[in-house]
């Protein structure tokens, strides 16, 4: 699928699920290895394969303003993004030219960079404008020690990344919504650590299946279990979790139906990010991978100026709500990761109700091998 329905259809088609008792299904059923989740060389793959992929970094809000900056390790590799004078957002591999050091850590906004080691000065374009004491560097060319960059592109409300470029890789991200409305303002941001591998949180949000089992106090009140709409393109996927509001759209004429309300998108950016929607907000999460065992959780998170003033309808209390579904999801895929140490699989197995997953695991593969082919 290379174009995603309009809101009126994926209504319509949740509606017809109900009726049927079905839900979307994926054309097969995916074995995935337990040791792709722990295997020291297969994590060492997946990150090379983040690094040669247009890679989500943070969402263009991160660095809304000349000088803004975000600084953060991606797939292994600090990377320092910043918004230009002229409103250009670019990326450099964040280490000094002369020893190495980072020359800017978290987020804010600046002028210049200052190595904090020697004091080695970049401006925004990355040139590197001043060296204390530069006579001890003589015939030092200034034109070839500026921070080195990475490929970077904006589309869609999206910062993406691409380190190291392979012939075997799409060079630029699939043309495709990504879930960020124009319209929001960020909120917030929170960073997390998550004691499972990255490929195991980012399953937990790829499928309904789990919903009453997992959610049966958050979630499972307000939407259905194992009902999804899925949709792909490119690598990338569009999950809906419906509410169970939407039955209130049944006399609604089938084209004047709407999402807004009645469902959750769940945009998942390949390889590892998701923005999921609801009422009024969404969020842009990257499940950075920290180890084979581990995983950084960064959120940022946007809201409608609009329902920020609307008292009838209070951000905070939405917040916390998800906030409860996560922490639920996090319980679990720590669970899971727990449960790889006993042996009792030598492979996970994913239904035709996780279509999701499995298109994701099906692109890791034909990565793998595609970067394999072009290495060889």
């Amino acid at each position: 699928m290379t174009e995603l329905m309009e809101d009126w259809r994926v209504a319509s088609r949740v509606l017809d699920h109900i009726d049927h008792g079905t839900t979307d299904l994926s054309d097969t059923v995916w074995r995935e290895p337990v040791q792709n989740y722990t295997a020291p060389d297969r994590l060492a793959a997946e990150l090379a394969i983040m690094r040669a992929t247009p890679t989500p970094f943070c969402p263009s809000l991160a660095i809304p303003d000349p000088g803004s900056y975000l600084a953060r390790a991606a797939a292994g590799t600090p990377i320092l993004a910043v918004r230009g004078a002229d409103g250009v957002a670019r990326a450099f591999r964040n280490a000094c030219r002369h020893r190495g050091a980072e020359v800017a850590c978290g987020a804010g906004k600046a002028a210049t960079f200052a190595c904090p080691y020697h004091a080695w000065t970049y401006d925004l374009t990355g040139a590197l404008r001043g060296v204390p004491h530069e006579n001890g560097f003589p015939g030092l060319d200034k034109g070839a020690h500026g921070l080195v960059p990475v490929a970077c592109v904006e589309a869609g409300g999206v910062l993406y990344v691409t380190q190291d470029p392979s012939p075997g890789v799409e060079a630029v991200p699939p043309a495709g919504p990504t879930g960020i409305d124009p319209r929001f303002v960020l909120i917030g941001t929170s960073d997390q650590i998550i004691e499972a591998n990255w490929k195991i949180v980012m399953e937990g949000f790829l499928e309904g299946y789990h919903i009453k089992a997992t959610h049966k106090e958050t979630f499972y009140p307000r939407q259905y279990d194992n009902l999804n709409v899925v949709e792909y393109w490119g690598a990338n996927s569009r999950v809906t979790f419906p509410y169970k509001a939407i039955e209130r759209q049944r006399d609604t004429p089938p084209m004047q139906r709407r999402a807004g309300g009645a469902l959750t998108f769940l945009y998942h950016l390949f390889p590892n990010v998701v923005v999921p929607t609801f009422p009024g907000r969404s969020s842009l999460v990257v499940n950075e991978p920290n180890g084979a065992g581990r995983t950084r959780q960064i959120t940022w998170t946007f809201a409608d100026p609009a329902a920020l003033k609307d008292e009838r309808a209070p951000v905070s209390k939405g917040l916390s709500f998800v906030d409860a579904g996560v922490r639920e999801d996090r319980a679990v895929n720590e669970s899971i990761q727990r449960g790889l140490a006993s042996g009792a699989n030598t492979a996970f197995t994913y239904g035709l109700f996780e279509g999701a997953i499995t298109h994701m695991h099906r692109n890791l593969h034909a990565r793998l091998a595609a970067m394999g082919a072009a290495a060889g």
